[in-house]
């Protein structure tokens, strides 16, 4: 482990912001370890059903506000993506190069992703498993993939909405909520969001990347962004959980709502808070090589996470049916109680694993079949000195 972080450090451009990487990867983990609290998959009759604990158990909704953190990949996606292409204009690069790179890393882990799923679902339905089970199955795991489509359409219009100000898109999103909620408009018009919502924190991002952004437009940001969501669930009547709860008559997320925008904006305050702490924590080379593995296979691990503990739950099951032993607390059971809240943070360890197995098949997809820090043979001396 100390070789791969001395090649992980040595393989490390010296002008690379590790910060970046560090919100990249806390980002994608507070998506995986969100889903894994709040999504249940709940044994019923012989079929398995969606269910989450959010619906019994209210007083977690605080989880969502920790662990649903898709403004902070935007605004970093934003950053990123408006530095490469002035890197890219700089050294003459055309456009279609500089995006077929920025998309191909997307799009190779989702094809791999599809095909593995397609001939899973086939096998299941022949063998006679019930439409309901695989349709759960199959949403749950191809649910994420808006977010991939969304990333890619912001990323293919960077050229665009690189200088974009983040106010004009949160004034649609205001305008639609304002139709949609104040005046009974139709329902459809809360989809304009999926663009205009995303697109705040990712403006944000294209601008820090211009000419930065100080920890007091930070601190703005970061007040102004709580102040208003607070506001907006307390006297506007939006759902305080930032995820979408089963059977609730709004989702903020799905299309998103005005208070996760304002939610959104108080996270990338909070983010770019974090930027000098980050930046000393990431000096010292373990902790950059934990980031910086995390960031080779982000895509992977966002992608495959569902199926990991798909995984551990169908294994359960099976499990639990050949042993003669009822729905498993945690697993496949209702999540309408504390004991199951408890059983379930049990199991993550469990899934986890899973997802480091589904890591390791799937990665070079995202790797693009290359080895990121190859083995180097040591030097005369350090053969001596190790002799």
């Amino acid at each position: 482990m100390r070789d791969l972080a001395r090649r992980v450090e040595a393989a490390t451009p010296l002008g690379r912001d590790r910060a970046l990487d560090a919100l990249r990867a806390l980002a994608i983990l507070g998506v995986v370890l969100g889903h894994w609290l709040v999504t249940a998959l709940v044994a019923d009759s012989g079929t398995v059903r969606g269910a989450s604990p959010l619906n019994h158990l209210p007083e977690f909704t605080p989880v969502s506000w920790v662990f649903q953190t898709l403004a902070v990949f935007f605004l970093v996606g934003g950053a990123v993506s408006a530095r490469g292409l002035a890197a890219a204009r700089a050294r003459r690069e055309p456009y279609r190069a500089w995006l077929a790179a920025r998309l191909g890393r997307l799009f190779r882990p989702v094809a791999a992703l599809l095909a593995v799923w397609t001939a899973v679902a086939l096998a299941v339905l022949a063998s006679g498993v019930p439409w309901q089970t695989v349709y759960t199955l199959g949403k749950l795991v191809l649910s994420p993939l808006w977010f991939l489509l969304v990333f890619a359409a912001l990323t293919a219009l960077t050229p665009l909405v690189a200088r974009v100000h983040p106010l004009w898109p949160l004034a649609v999103v205001l305008h639609v909520d304002l139709i949609r909620f104040g005046l009974d408009g139709p329902a459809w018009t809360g989809w304009i969001n999926v663009a205009a919502g995303w697109l705040v924190p990712y403006c944000l991002g294209a601008a820090w990347a211009r000419h930065g952004l100080d920890d007091r437009t930070a601190g703005r940001l970061l007040l102004g962004g709580a102040a208003a969501t607070v506001l907006l669930v307390l006297f506007a009547g939006y759902p305080a959980a930032m995820v979408g709860v089963p059977g609730a008559p709004v989702s903020n997320l799905n299309p998103p709502t005005l208070a996760a925008v304002t939610f959104g904006i108080a996270q990338c305050g909070a983010a770019l808070l974090l930027l000098d702490p980050l930046r000393r924590a990431l000096r010292g080379t373990a902790a950059w090589a934990a980031v910086a593995l995390v960031n080779l296979s982000a895509m992977t691990v966002f992608l495959w996470h569902q199926t990991a503990m798909i995984a551990v739950t169908v294994t359960g099951l099976l499990a639990g049916e050949l042993l003669g032993h009822g729905p498993l607390p945690g697993l496949h059971a209702a999540p309408d109680g504390y004991g199951w809240v408890l059983a379930r943070i049990a199991w993550l360890p469990l899934f986890a694993l899973a997802l480091l197995v589904c890591v390791g098949a799937f990665r070079t997809y995202e790797q693009g079949g290359r080895r990121p820090f190859p083995k180097r043979r040591p030097d005369e001396n350090e053969e001596i000195r190790r002799a």
